[in-house]
């Protein structure tokens, strides 16, 4: 297959392709624009001369990375006549892209049908319902790739009554982040970032974001992280050489590739807490001890950097993990 990625070789046309103009009063407004955030206790034993940062991309409204893409496939969807009144969105999720749905749905009167694990944390399920969104748990043993294939059969069955967003194929994903997430972190770095470095879940955030940076600066490295194993505990994340490979996902394009274990996320998770005060999520804190190598590696080398990572998500729906008081 093709991947939707690499259709983008040609030269990069940087304004965001043409949308309705978003109101600044409106939901959607609030989505993006994130602050940066830095550290004291974590990283401290580094130099002077290399910084580690992170997007705080819980303040988006629905509290999550994902309220960009979830964004940017429905705006693209509705310029491109895809998506219309009375039609469903349709898509399969571990949780943040679906709420991202439910949220833009209900603001926007589309309704949206899920599919995703049945163990997806309570939290999430509950604010999916709240938003009114249709749920169909699937096999919790397949992950989201069982929740992927139950998706993609009934898109296919009943393709006129659904829009499916398919966020593992549909370029917007990456567009969203193309458009938004890496300019924010080339302005808000004032062009200094050095390394960019994200786990792959769709791989939206990486390809998108470092196909950006690289654009700015080709020096700049893209570092993507993934579990260490198939059997993991990192909600969002893909081991991708054991997983369904998302066709946006390009696997030549990372510069290196960090490979982090679901007690080490753990752990940085709740070091953040207890050291910085940033309360995230176990993928959060799975970026943020994959920046940490990527920086010290930087240290060793005598080198001079800054790492910038994104923190996909707080802990809030995932307070009822025993993990926090092991």
């Amino acid at each position: 297959m093709t991947s939707a990625f690499r259709d983008m070789s040609q030269p990069a046309v940087h304004p965001a392709p043409p949308v309705e103009a978003i109101a600044p009063t409106s939901l959607e407004w609030q989505i993006g624009n994130t602050p940066l955030l830095s550290f004291k206790r974590i990283t401290a034993h580094l130099p002077e001369n290399v910084t580690v940062l992170a997007k705080a991309e819980w303040t988006n409204p629905g509290g999550s990375v994902k309220d960009r893409a979830a964004l940017q496939i429905i705006r693209e969807a509705e310029r491109d006549g895809l998506l219309k009144p009375g039609r469903i969105i349709l898509d399969s999720t571990s949780g943040n892209t679906g709420i991202a749905y439910a949220m833009i749905g209900a603001a926007k009167g589309y309704r949206v049908k899920l599919f995703l694990p049945a163990n997806a944390t309570p939290e999430r399920i509950a604010i999916l319902r709240a938003y009114g969104a249709d749920l169909v748990l699937t096999d919790p043993l397949e992950g989201s790739d069982g929740a992927l294939r139950e998706a993609r059969q009934l898109a296919a069955a009943e393709p006129e009554r659904y829009f499916y967003a398919d966020q593992y194929s549909n370029p917007a994903n990456w567009h969203a982040h193309y458009y938004g997430t890496a300019p924010e972190i080339w302005r808000q770095t004032s062009g200094t970032v050095t390394h960019f470095v994200a786990g792959l879940g769709t791989s939206g955030t990486l390809m998108g974001t470092g196909k950006r940076l690289k654009e700015y600066n080709p020096a700049i490295r893209a570092i993507s992280l993934q579990p260490d194993s198939p059997f993991h505990g990192v909600e969002g994340w893909k081991h991708m050489q054991t997983a369904m490979k998302p066709a946006i996902y390009n696997a030549g394009f990372a510069d290196g590739d960090v490979a982090i274990s679901t007690e080490a996320a753990q752990a940085m998770a709740r070091r953040l807490a207890r050291e910085e005060g940033y309360l995230v999520g176990v993928s959060a804190a799975g970026a943020m001890a994959g920046a940490l190598r990527v920086a010290e590696g930087i240290a060793e080398r005598g080198a001079a950097g800054v790492v910038v990572t994104l923190f996909p998500d707080n802990a809030y729906k995932y307070l009822s993990e025993s993990f926090w008081t092991d």
